[in-house]
């Protein structure tokens, strides 16, 4: 990957799209994490607000919130996707602290993001990422709930 020195190994979309959605979460959620961070760190904040701050970022509702944003923007089979991701059931339970809702969401995101990046997509990855959070904006995490 180009400027993230992790070596050009992609797949095609067709094959990356007939993985497990779950699978392409899995990916998409360090995909996330490493895009989050890296803007962060942009911040120049001490590492234990810059942790506070990914956390913040990096959890269901804020993906969710991200997705929300970027829906209007997505291709058809970026969107096809999503809803896949969305749709997929684990045999997990979903986090307490989380909306099941905006953790299916969540995942819709995360898949989108693994196919993408495995199938080498990753200038628009950084420009979803860009879209849903714009350079030199404020990308403090949303308030969280006390429900």
């Amino acid at each position: 990957m180009e400027g993230w020195g992790i070596p050009d190994e992609p797949i095609s979309a067709r094959d990356a799209e007939l993985k497990n959605p779950l699978a392409l979460a899995f990916i998409g959620d360090t995909v996330w994490d490493l895009l989050v961070r890296r803007r962060l760190l942009a911040t120049s904040a001490r590492v234990n607000a810059l942790h506070r701050q990914a956390v913040g970022l990096v959890n269901a509702g804020a993906q969710a919130k991200a997705l929300c944003r970027l829906e209007p923007l997505l291709t058809g089979t970026e969107s096809d996707i999503v809803r896949r991701g969305v749709n997929a059931h684990s045999r997990h339970v979903t986090p307490r602290n989380q909306d099941p809702v905006d953790y299916r969401r969540a995942t819709g995101l995360e898949a989108m993001l693994g196919w993408l990046y495995l199938s080498g997509q990753w200038a628009r990855v950084s420009q979803l990422f860009d879209a849903a959070y714009p350079p030199g904006t404020d990308i403090d995490p949303p308030a969280r709930r006390t429900d």
